[in-house]
């Protein structure tokens, strides 16, 4: 059985104005968006490994990780916010965890940590 991996990059651009979260210190809308400074399909393509598992089982669909970008651009914070199991939950949490580090949201021309989050989608095919 062949496999395809999608990735999914959906990226929740954060709006003009901000806005910050539950959390103190976190925002979810800022003046600027933080920016993958990378071609991230390319990453995840060439890092994100379909979980052997999930093929055997037929396991299919969206993982999403929600991050922080944190005020110098580093990937903290990572959680599944919407999982599938089969392994995949775990295989996307881990290359978002290995992520190089992204130019950093702004308020007002400051650095501020903006959470963020990443659809991936895994989807077996004939």
């Amino acid at each position: 059985m062949k496999y395809i991996l999608f990735i999914s990059c959906l990226l929740f651009s954060p709006g003009t104005h901000a806005q910050e979260s539950k959390e103190p210190g976190i925002f979810v809308y800022v003046d600027e968006a933080p920016k993958c400074e990378y071609d991230l399909g390319q990453y995840l393509s060439h890092n994100l490994h379909y979980p052997s598992y999930a093929r055997k089982h037929n396991i299919e669909g969206r993982v999403v990780v929600k991050f922080v970008v944190d005020e110098d651009g580093s990937i903290t914070g990572c959680v599944v916010e919407k999982g599938i199991g089969g392994k995949c939950d775990q295989e996307a949490l881990r290359v978002v965890k290995k992520m190089p580090s992204w130019k950093p949201g702004k308020i007002k021309g400051k650095p501020v940590k903006v959470y963020y989050r990443l659809p991936i989608e895994f989807k077996l095919e004939d």
